[in-house]
Parts: structure tokens; C-alpha cells; sequence
């Protein structure tokens, strides 16, 4: 069985790594700014010679990331490489024989009404008539405008029923959202494959998605690449499956579990991790230098 390491600093495993795979929401980001001490160690991180890499299962495109990075005076440059869900899928969507042509143009949208950059230019339409989408979109944070939980329910049932797909972007089912862990785009899609409704998700905990993120890094040792997130299904799943070191928030949308110590609780940690089936290799409170 995997050892799992409690961490206080991530400067005490700097040594062992040359590569830092760093997630968005609940690591750097709590849905409402970013994460100062966080993003400190990044810094420090790259002063001392590590590559660091953002992959994050958001929809937002890079340029709305940037622009959120440079609003909160952070410049992008911190990173040697950026990744977004967003980003993947609107350049996917332009080839048109992509997984994802099948869909149609039409699509009505599951969350935020502003999440359309993943369609910007490519000819997609919006439709507040979810009977007549071609496809539900489930990107940031969904919550039905003006509906509840029962008539999301509905919703979601007449869907399935009349067998529109839908397009799910990350497949975390919890989020931070001003602070607070709310239900997120993979929650969505959970519920819509119990439907029986039809499926089509990208992000991590998939492999693929790792590997395209660490195309540069090829000939670095696996061990001596650092996934950091607080998501053991997502993050530490996919960095399990990539064959790459992990390490987990625990402050993060597990904090209700693993509680919000300084010191990690690894016999908590381990419980989790051994429901889900993945294990990190460390265990942080929080990302801090």
C-alpha cells in the first residue's frame, strides 16, 4: 500500500521534482480570488529552476484566464505552460471531423449564461428551450437560472428522455465558488448518465489530457512530476493513471472530510483515498512555500 506523506511546506519536496503540475480551483483559486500563499510558493518554486505547469478542467479560454491573472496582478508568465478544458475543447470544435461534430450547433446552457467562450466564432447558437438544443452544455458552475433542484431534476429527465446529449466540460462534481464548495459540471453529468442520458466529457482525471499537458516534459523521470489539487478523484486519479507524483489539498472541497488542520490527517486522507481508488504520494493543508 502506498505510502502517504504529510506535508507542512512544499519547499521540504522541492528537491525531489523538477516538474509542478498545478491545478486552479482550490489550489491557486477559491472561486472568488486567487490564493496569495499559493501563488507565493509558485513564485519561489520558480526561482529555484521548477517547471510549472497549470491544468486546470475549467471551460474559461486562456485569454479569459490571463486576463483574470493580470486583474489580480499576476502575470501569466509564472507559468511555463497553461492548459484549459476551455481551450482544448474550442480548438477541437474547429476541426470539423472532432469528437465532437456529432453534436449539432444548437446548444442550451446548464450554468453561467456568460460561459460561452468555448463557442466563440465557430458558429454555435444558444437556445433557452432546453427540448430544442441539439446538446445541454454543462461548463462552469451549473445552476439552472430560476429553477429548483425538483424542476433541474425535470429538466434533465426530458432530456434524457428525448436523447440529447450533453457536452461536459471537467468532470469535477464539486467546485469552490465564492468561498463555498458548490455542486460543479460533473455532478451534472453524474446525474445524467443515471438518467440515462448520453455523455461527453473532457478533462481530467483522463489520461490523455495529462499527457498533452506534459508534451514538452517527455524525457523528465515520471516521479520527479508533481501533480498538485485537491480533488483525489480528478487530480490524484489522473496523476495516478499518468504514472506521476501527486500531492493533495486537503483544504480544499475534501476539507469537510479531512478537516481544516495544518498538519494534513493522513489516516483520514488514506480513508478517502482508498474509497476512490487513488492515492497521492503527500498531503498538503494548503499550497504554501
Amino acid at each position: 500500500m502506498k505510502m502517504i506523506k504529510p506535508v507542512v511546506n512544499i519547499s521540504k519536496i522541492m528537491d525531489a521534482h523538477d516538474v509542478i503540475v498545478c491545478g486552479l480551483n482550490g489550489v491557486i483559486y477559491d472561486g472568488n480570488k486567487f490564493k496569495q500563499e499559493a501563488i507565493e510558493a509558485l513564485i519561489r518554486l520558480r526561482k529555484n529552476g521548477k517547471q510549472i505547469v497549470l491544468l486546470s478542467n475549467t471551460s474559461m479560454r486562456l485569454k479569459e484566464l490571463a486576463d483574470a491573472f493580470y486583474a489580480a496582478g499576476i502575470s501569466p508568465k509564472l507559468f511555463n505552460n497553461v492548459v484549459t478544458m476551455g481551450e482544448v475543447v474550442h480548438y477541437q470544435l474547429k476541426s470539423p471531423n472532432n469528437r465532437y461534430a456529432a453534436l449539432g450547433k444548437i446548444y442550451y446552457n446548464l450554468g453561467d449564461a456568460s460561459d460561452t467562450g468555448v463557442f466563440e466564432g465557430l458558429g454555435f447558437q444558444s437556445t433557452e428551450n432546453a427540448a430544442r438544443a441539439d446538446f445541454l452544455y454543462a461548463g462552469k458552475t451549473c445552476t439552472i437560472p430560476g429553477s429548483s433542484a425538483e424542476d433541474s431534476m425535470e429538466l434533465l429527465s426530458h432530456s434524457a428522455s428525448l436523447g440529447i446529449p450533453m457536452l461536459c466540460i471537467g468532470n469535477d462534481t464539486s467546485a469552490f465558488v465564492d468561498g463555498e464548495i458548490r455542486s460543479a459540471s460533473g455532478a451534472f453529468a453524474e446525474q445524467y448518465a443515471i438518467l440515462g442520458g448520453k455523455i461527453v466529457t473532457v478533462g481530467k482525471p483522463d489520461k490523455t489530457i495529462v499527457d498533452y499537458a506534459l508534451e514538452t516534459y517527455k524525457d523528465v523521470e515520471p516521479s520527479r512530476i508533481l501533480m498538485i489539487g485537491d480533488s483525489i478523484p480528478v487530480d490524484i486519479k489522473a496523476a495516478n493513471a499518468a504514472g506521476i507524483s501527486s500531492a493533495l489539498i486537503s483544504k480544499g472541497i475534501h476539507v469537510n472530510f479531512l478537516g481544516e488542520g495544518y498538519i494534513p490527517d493522513v489516516t483520514k486522507t488514506r480513508e478517502l483515498a482508498t474509497t476512490v481508488g487513488a492515492y497521492p504520494d503527500y498531503v498538503i493543508s494548503s499550497l504554501r512555500w
